[in-house]
């Protein structure tokens, strides 16, 4: 007993159309960066007497990557951009990340609704 023959008929763009509106690898290989390491990150002045990366995480062992990539590029770019050190641009990215969530500069929810204690 043969199965029966089934066609399938495609009426959207050809495979050549949908290529030609992809960005080429070479047009996106500039905005690659490798996973910074630890070290890197530190010689990059990504560490203070606070926030020890080399006693925390490179003396430590850790195995990790290094630090979260797009929190080390905003802090690195406040520090640029503001002239601020680098536990200064690290409190000034933690409070505007709180005042986007709705919580107020000492990490309580500005919810009035919101239950902080029982």
């Amino acid at each position: 007993m043969t199965s029966p023959a089934v066609t399938v008929a495609y009426k959207g763009p050809s495979l050549s159309t949908l290529r030609s509106h992809l960005p080429s690898r070479a047009s996106i290989s500039h905005y690659y960066q490798p996973l910074s390491t630890f070290a890197s990150q530190r010689d990059a002045g990504l560490s203070s007497g606070n926030f020890d990366i080399e006693a925390a995480n490179i003396a430590g062992g850790d195995s990790r990557a290094g630090l979260d990539e797009e929190g080390a590029r905003e802090v690195r770019e406040i520090m640029r951009r503001e002239g601020l050190t680098f536990d200064q641009a690290r409190l000034k990215r933690q409070r505007e990340l709180f005042a986007q969530n709705g919580v107020d500069a000492f990490g309580f929810p500005l919810d009035p609704k919101a239950v902080t204690r029982l």
